[in-house]
């Protein structure tokens, strides 16, 4: 699904409205409509104030007005100013006007705020993606008194106050802090970044009808990624296929006193579907692999305690190196060497490999071209340094990905692929249980499993993180969140394939 900028969003509309061909105020009306298809089931017999703007934002606000008084609910539409509304709201102040069961709230007349019942819905509708700077004056007091209600607010396309991508320079007081957002057609790039979950609160995407030739023909750069998406990606087996056609894959993982990272990468490589796979792992560690992960195989390393050495590369399809494996100097200096042997094999770096990266820069260098890198935001930080706000970090990701040509899988609620051509693919899949430990490591074996078998890097990214995440909504169904862990995520793979298939 694309995510377009809110400035495209105006031209979609424009090309559906004459093309379609359908008037602006129908369109409106019809994804109005669609959201009380909505509103009336989830909310019924609760009464509702209505926050309606002077702009598009507020026409919806005003024609929901409308419908749910007509369909019985109790309402009161509060008018943040009478005069100066845009044509299409116009019409539908209009029509409210003319419903005699109708109470309308003009502040701008001085009128007060009316009183708020203890079941009561707030509808915002205030004002829309076409925000471009933070709210001040009466509007923005309005917002501060509506967030100190503490009740459920609704908002129509997206919280008043926030700006549909960049909010760096907003002023976070006033944004409406609301329970549910419902999004026209498509989400917002801010519903992505966990700053402006306070506001957002849950989102759905309700579609209404924008003509699919105009969505296919607008480029865009930004994606939310969903199983039906990643279905594509799936490798397919053959019948006569054996473990050599699956690839035999090479994990450098684990030191002494940190071999569980090691063993739950392995265990989700081989769950993965990998053919093969052998694990370089300290000498004096051998028998944990041996005993946790029986179908793998190990390479020994001559230190006891630490990664220091690697096996020829030329048997493996893909190689792994992070999870577990610490920062000594004889670990970057193995990594240093491996990155000077490793050409244009097919790589994944998490964890330690990325601490040993952003405390040896010069390595980056020497990164093969499209090397998957898996950091959570405090390894990503590292290497790139702080950013100040989560889009502001969205864009040091694609100058990252541009200047190494890798592809960056930065972890999260919604963890984001960036490849190189400037593409960001926010995936959908997941739950806050898999905030827990070793659940990166287990990613990490997944994508180098993908990657074992064949798949392109940036494919075997996205299917790697929406797998990961299948099995974490999986596993909630059998454990719950607080009780989920990765070793539950690893046993649901296997369910998460079959519902990919």
């Amino acid at each position: 699904m694309k995510i377009f900028p809110v400035h495209s969003i105006a031209n979609l509309d424009a090309y559906t409205i004459e093309n379609e061909p359908i008037l602006s105020v129908n369109l409106m009306e019809r994804a109005s409509r669609r959201l009380f298809d909505i509103l009336k089931v989830r909310y019924a017999g609760r009464p509702f104030i209505v926050l309606a703007g002077p702009g598009n934002n507020g026409g919806d606000a005003l024609a929901l007005s409308r419908m749910l008084l007509l369909e019985g609910f109790v309402v009161t539409t509060v008018m943040l100013q009478s005069e100066g509304l845009s044509s299409d709201a116009q019409i539908n102040r209009d029509r409210l006007g003319h419903l005699l069961q109708s109470v309308i709230v003009e502040l701008d007349k001085g009128d007060a705020f009316p009183v708020v019942p203890d079941n009561c819905v707030i509808l915002d509708g205030l004002f829309g993606a076409g925000l471009n700077r933070p709210l001040e004056g009466r509007a923005r007091e309005l917002v501060q008194f509506v967030n100190g209600l503490n009740k459920e607010v609704i908002a129509i396309d997206l919280p008043s106050g926030l700006m549909g991508e960049d909010n760096s320079v907003n002023a976070r007081d006033g944004i409406i802090k609301a329970s549910v957002t419902y999004a026209f057609q498509f989400p917002r790039l801010a519903f992505l970044f966990p700053e402006n979950h306070a506001y957002v609160g849950q989102w759905e995407v309700i579609p209404i009808g924008i003509h699919p030739s105009i969505i296919e023909a607008t480029q865009s750069n930004w994606y939310l990624t969903t199983i039906a998406d990643c279905k594509k990606f799936l490798p397919k087996r053959q019948r006569f296929d054996h473990k050599g056609v699956n690839g035999h894959a090479l994990l450098i993982a684990g030191s002494y006193g940190r071999m569980g990272a090691a063993v739950l990468a392995s265990r989700a490589c081989m769950k993965a579907g990998a053919g093969l796979l052998t694990v370089q792992i300290p000498h004096a560690t051998c028998n944990v692999l041996h005993t946790a992960v029986p179908e793998a195989m190990v390479s020994i390393d001559r230190s006891d305690l630490m990664f220091t050495e690697f096996p020829p590369l030329e048997s493996f399809s893909a190689v792994g190196v992070g999870p577990g494996i610490g920062v000594r100097s004889n670990s970057y200096k193995a990594l240093s060497e491996l990155l000077d042997v490793i050409g244009s094999k097919p790589l994944v770096l998490d964890a330690d490999a990325l601490n040993i990266l952003a405390q040896h820069p010069e390595l980056l260098n020497k990164l093969p071209a499209n090397a998957v890198l898996t950091p959570h935001p405090k390894e990503f930080e590292r290497l790139a340094g702080a950013s100040d706000d989560d889009y502001s970090r969205l864009q040091k990701a694609v100058l990252f990905s541009q200047k190494y040509s890798v592809i960056l899988v930065l972890k999260g609620a919604y963890t984001v692929i960036v490849s190189p051509d400037g593409v960001c693919r926010f995936n959908s899949t997941g739950n806050p249980g898999m905030a827990t430990a070793g659940s990166g490591d287990a990613l990490t074996g997944i994508i180098l499993a993908f990657l074992g078998r064949g798949m392109e890097p940036i494919e075997a990214a996205v299917l790697g993180v929406c797998l990961h995440g299948m099995a974490g909504d999986i596993a909630r169904e059998a454990e719950g969140e607080d009780a989920l862990t990765t070793s539950d995520l690893i046993q649901s793979l296997g369910k998460a394939f079959w519902r990919l298939h």
